[in-house]
């Protein structure tokens, strides 16, 4: 992994805001994470299974024989572990059959489209048509296909729930994106050779605002986060924040969010973060 510094523009306010505090936590029953196998997807698996109330919690990953620290989480019978490659859709297709199977008649609450890679690339450097088509079919293209298969299961949670309300408990899709998906923000001040994270985040966040627009009519909730900078495998040793303070504020906070979050772009403080 390159070293990176962030600097400048790209940092955000990092305090919580204590009208969001103040809200209350929604708790679903239904909640699927993808690429929890470690980093953020696991941090968010480890403190949803902190809520009781959650009855059914899905987390996927490419190979789960080899995700030590989730497979310790198996005691807890709500945890249902699934091998799935969000770049396969016929891996895709089967696990949604299987869990639609879990989930019955309840539906799909929560989708967390977490799984991501991240591609040394600059505009600057060596042309790979290859590796900038496989950041944007991970980062982006892999995140719209899931969704639009798991979209019967959060249609079908949204419907067991009267009136227009939308809500974190009734249907939502969050994806986990990167404040360096911001276009106003790009301001040079992150080093690295970041250009197709950022073209493939950017992407994601497109499709974030779109799938808002198409899917209000069903009252399902889409928002899109940004983690941190945080040190995991992707963001490196030097990054400001440990996995767990990441995950712990981003958990509470994805389980505050209504009608005033849908189709928006925020930090895990629930700061907005302008496109």
């Amino acid at each position: 992994m390159p070293d990176y510094e962030l600097k400048g523009n790209l940092r955000m306010r990092d305090e919580p805001d204590p009208e969001v505090e103040a809200r209350p936590q929604r708790i679903p029953k239904t909640v699927m994470v993808t690429g929890a196998n470690r980093g953020i997807g696991l941090g968010l698996v480890q403190h949803f299974l902190e809520y009781d109330a959650i009855e059914i919690l899905i987390a996927t990953c490419r190979n789960p024989e080899k995700a030590e620290e989730l497979n310790k989480l198996k005691g807890d019978k709500r945890l249902h572990i699934i091998a799935m490659d969000v770049d396969d859709d016929g891996s895709i297709k089967k696990v949604f059959e299987e869990v639609s199977e879990l989930v019955s008649e309840n539906g799909l609450n929560v989708l967390v489209n977490n799984a991501g890679i991240l591609l040394p690339y600059e505009v600057d450097g060596q042309i790979c048509r290859k590796t900038m088509l496989k950041q944007l079919e991970t980062n982006s293209v892999s995140v719209a296909i899931v969704t639009q298969t798991f979209l019967g299961l959060l249609k079908k949670a949204s419907s067991n729930v009267s009136g227009d309300d939308v809500r974190i408990d009734r249907a939502a899709i969050i994806n986990i994106s990167s404040t360096m998906a911001s276009i106003e923000k790009n301001d040079g001040c992150f080093s690295g050779p970041m250009t197709a994270y950022r073209m493939s985040k950017s992407a994601l966040n497109s499709f974030s605002r779109q799938s808002y627009m198409e899917l209000s009519k069903y009252n399902i909730l889409v928002v899109s986060f940004c983690p941190g900078w945080v040190r995991t495998d992707m963001g490196g040793e030097n990054a400001d924040i440990d996995v767990n303070e990441s995950t712990r504020t981003l958990s509470a906070n994805i389980l505050r969010l209504d009608s005033r979050n849908n189709g928006l772009y925020f930090d895990r403080f629930l700061h907005p973060i302008p496109n």
